[in-house]
C-alpha cells in the first residue's frame, strides 16, 4: 500500500531593498498538497496583477483525488492564467507576465510544474537537488554550450526570460514527477532568492536549522546581500500521515 503523506508549509515574502512594490505572489494549500510561487513582470501595476492572476487561477482550481488528474488540473490552471494575462496585456497594450512554480503532493508522489525562472529545490538526506530548470535566455546559452554554468551566474542578461506566463497566446508548461519520501523538504522560491544566495548557502541553511529558522535566515541573508529584487520563499516539509486508530487499540 502506498503510504499517505501530509505537507507542512511555511512562507515568507519581502519586497527587497530596491523595489517599492512586491510583484511576487504565493499560495499555500498544504492540506490539499499544493503550494505555488509566482513572480510578476511588466512594471509595478502589471507585474503585481499578473502574479496575482496566476495564483488566483490555481487557488480557484478544485483539486481532484486522483494524482494524475490533479496534475492536469494544475496545468490547466496555469494555461487559464496565461489566456487571462495575455488578453489583459492586449487590452492594456502593455507587456506583462509572470513566472510560476507549483508543487503538488499526492498518492506517494510529487509533481513540479513551472514556467520561468522561479525554482523548486528538494532537500533529501542532506543533499539539495534542483528540480526545475530555468526558462531563461542564459540557460539556453548554457544548454547550447555557448557559455558555462559558472559564466551564467554573472551574465548581464541573466534576468531575461525565455518563457513566461502571459507573453503569448500559447504556453508550454514543464512538469516533473517522482516519488516522495517522508522527511523530504521542498524549497519554492522566486529568483530574488537565488540571484543573491548560491546553492551551497541554501543547502547549509536548510540543513542546520528548523523550518521556521531556515526561512527566517534565508530572507535575512538575502537582505544582507542587498536584495535587489522581491523575494518569496515557501518551505514544504513532507511527513507520513498519522494513521487513525479506529480499533481502540494502543
Amino acid at each position: 500500500m502506498t503510504p499517505a503523506f501530509r505537507m507542512e508549509t511555511l512562507a515568507a515574502t519581502h519586497p527587497g531593498l530596491v523595489r517599492r512594490v512586491n510583484e511576487d505572489c504565493h499560495s499555500q494549500r498544504g492540506q490539499e498538497g499544493l503550494v505555488v510561487v509566482a513572480d510578476g513582470m511588466g512594471g509595478h501595476a502589471n507585474g503585481d496583477w499578473a502574479s496575482q492572476a496566476v495564483v488566483h487561477a490555481l487557488d480557484s482550481a478544485a483539486i481532484p483525488p486522483g494524482f494524475r488528474d490533479a496534475v492536469q488540473v494544475v496545468a490547466d490552471g496555469i494555461h487559464s492564467a496565461n489566456r487571462r494575462i495575455w488578453a489583459e496585456s492586449q487590452r492594456r497594450q502593455q507587456q506583462m507576465g509572470s513566472t510560476v512554480v507549483a508543487l503538488l503532493i499526492g498518492e506517494g508522489c510529487f509533481a513540479a510544474l513551472w514556467v520561468g525562472d522561479s525554482r523548486i529545490y528538494l532537500l533529501r538526506d542532506g543533499n539539495l537537488h534542483l528540480i526545475t530548470r530555468d526558462h531563461s535566455q542564459v540557460q539556453v546559452l548554457v544548454d547550447r554550450g555557448v557559455i558555462t554554468a559558472e559564466e551564467a551566474k554573472h551574465h548581464p542578461r541573466g534576468h531575461v526570460l525565455a518563457r513566461a506566463i502571459g507573453v503569448g497566446a500559447r504556453l508550454q508548461v514543464d512538469v516533473v514527477t517522482d516519488e516522495v519520501q517522508a522527511g523530504d523538504l521542498f524549497l519554492l522560491c522566486s529568483d530574488g532568492l537565488t540571484a543573491v544566495l548560491d546553492e551551497d548557502k541554501l543547502a547549509s541553511t536548510l540543513c542546520r536549522t528548523d523550518q521556521q529558522g531556515a526561512i527566517d535566515r534565508l530572507i535575512d541573508a538575502t537582505l544582507e546581500g542587498g536584495a535587489p529584487d522581491n523575494v518569496t520563499v515557501i518551505l514544504a516539509g513532507i511527513q507520513e500521515a498519522t494513521q487513525l486508530n479506529l480499533g481502540g487499540q494502543p
